[in-house]
């Protein structure tokens, strides 16, 4: 079985990207873009701007697809996640801002955070995050404005 995911990018206005601790599996304790399933009826856009603001309290603005990623979950699932660029809302109150203001980690997540490149050489990643982000060229991209 396939399940259709989205995962959201966001850099703050110096280049840190937006990342949640997993508090649930799959990946528990792991650092990971923040998203989740796609709901049906849901386009991927309502799904990243929904999941962003459930799991770190950023209201966003999705933006234009970085790439798509397979990976295995329990019981021969497979993730099928779309990760899509995107930024904070002007003007929409949020717990978090493009400045890499103070998030509110939920939903599933443990935390959240904002994070250099170099700073993800140190953290527990999910498996194949920095490579996908390293050949999207994530860190020389830019998102949408808001």
């Amino acid at each position: 079985m396939r399940v259709r995911c989205v995962g959201g990018i966001v850099l703050d206005g110096a280049g840190r990207l937006l990342l949640v601790r997993r508090g649930r599996p799959p990946g528990v304790g792991l650092w990971s873009l923040p998203g989740g399933r796609v709901e049906p009826g849901e386009s991927d856009a309502e799904a990243i701007e929904r999941e962003l603001l459930e799991e770190t309290g950023l209201a966003v603005v999705a933006g234009g697809l970085a790439g798509t990623v397979e990976r295995p979950g329990p019981a021969g699932v497979v993730y099928e996640i779309h990760d899509y660029f995107a930024a904070p809302r002007a003007g929409a109150p949020a717990a978090g801002d493009a400045a890499g203001g103070a998030l509110r980690a939920g939903d599933d997540a443990a935390a959240a955070g904002w994070f250099g490149r170099d700073d993800l050489d140190r953290l527990p990643l999910t498996s194949g995050l920095l490579e996908v982000l390293d050949a999207w060229r994530v860190f020389h991209a830019r998102g949408v404005s808001g």
